[in-house]
């Protein structure tokens, strides 16, 4: 686990295959209020939950595209100076080294995926 400010990233595989995974629950269990956990492997990709709130730090992926679809709430995507707002049901994949943010202006819950040896918080976690 990984953590700069308030959030909490668990990069440990919390699932194996062929295990029923209650998106529900886990969100009800949450008491972080940036909470990001990698779920399952998928070949040589992980899909993990976030549930957030708040403003996570500017950072860039430099080898790795990051997808996010949104399942409940609403996210925020800044890419350099554009913005994408998702909503319910809407997904945005950010290119391998574009420098990004995401925001959560309520209580939203999101799937991420990406290359399993990605790190959550970036290759420049200190930068910003």
């Amino acid at each position: 686990m990984t953590g700069r400010g308030d959030y909490r990233i668990h990069t440990d595989i919390k699932f194996d295959g062929l295990t029923l995974l209650d998106i529900p629950r886990l969100v009800e269990e949450c008491r972080d209020p940036w909470f990001n956990q990698t779920l399952v492997r998928v070949n040589d990709s992980v899909v993990r939950l976030g549930i957030v709130e708040g403003e996570f730090h500017w950072h860039t992926h430099e080898d790795d595209d990051e997808f996010f679809l949104v399942l409940s709430g609403r996210l925020l995507v800044d890419v350099n100076d554009q913005t994408a707002e998702l909503g319910p049901h809407q997904a945005i994949t950010v290119p391998k080294g574009m420098r990004h943010r995401t925001r959560a202006p309520e209580k939203t819950v999101m799937l991420m995926m990406a290359r399993s040896g990605v790190r959550p918080e970036g290759d420049d976690p200190l930068d910003g």
